[in-house]
């Protein structure tokens, strides 16, 4: 399981002060996924950062017992200079994976070729895609975390993309954000909307994408 109990998330900096969430309480359980709507700025990604545990609340407790990914398909963790082999052997070794075996299940599922052992800084940005999606499925985590973005390339890649995502899904945890909510409903069967520095927890995606709606015509 994954529980905040009485959460709190500032910034601070250039002397003010942004305060992003104020007293979240609730538990995610395994084996849910939860679609999460709100609008740019809400806090959807800082909600994901701390869930992921790689940035903290300002106060309060988060408790976890499963395993959790970076968001699916982020890019930015890659040395741009080294090869594309290179980063996953690297983050292999972060994760305690065997090496080879990750290597070879990025190489299968990216279908990069002879760029596999290229700088990464050579890659255009669907063959960046491509490693990264690769990348964060090669690791069996208990909990997947979708910041947004699901897929880019060619359809056959995001055909590729979206049966690994749903088998995840179906073994795992998952949580998304997005501001479609045909993704949602596509991937998830609980709903929830971030708003006013708060969380609310729905049954089914389309009951959170219509408050949210709602919510979005009052502003």
């Amino acid at each position: 399981m994954i529980t905040f109990d009485r959460v709190a998330k500032s910034y601070h900096g250039h002397g003010l002060t942004k305060h992003i969430y104020s007293d979240l309480s609730f538990t995610i359980s395994p084996g849910e996924s939860i679609g999460i709507c709100g609008a740019n700025g809400a806090g959807k990604s800082t909600l994901l950062r701390m869930i992921a545990g790689v940035e903290h609340p300002t106060s309060g407790r988060i408790l976890r017992s499963m395993s959790t990914s970076w968001p699916i398909g982020f890019a930015s963790c890659f040395q741009m200079n080294v090869t594309g082999a290179d980063n996953v052997r690297f983050i292999a070794r972060v994760y305690r994976q065997d090496e080879d075996e990750m290597l070879d299940f990025v190489e299968d599922f990216a279908q990069l070729g002879v760029y596999m052992h290229q700088p990464v800084q050579t890659y255009s940005s669907g063959m960046v895609a491509r490693l990264a999606f690769g990348t964060s499925l090669a690791i069996r985590f208990d909990c997947y975390l979708v910041d947004e973005v699901t897929a880019a390339g060619d359809a056959r890649f995001r055909r590729k993309c979206d049966e690994a995502l749903l088998e995840r899904r179906d073994n795992a945890t998952l949580i998304m954000t997005s501001h479609d909510p045909y993704m949602l409903e596509h991937y998830c069967t609980k709903g929830a909307v971030v708003y006013g520095g708060t969380i609310t927890f729905f049954d089914t995606v389309g009951e959170a994408c219509e408050v949210h709606h709602a919510l979005q015509m009052r502003n």
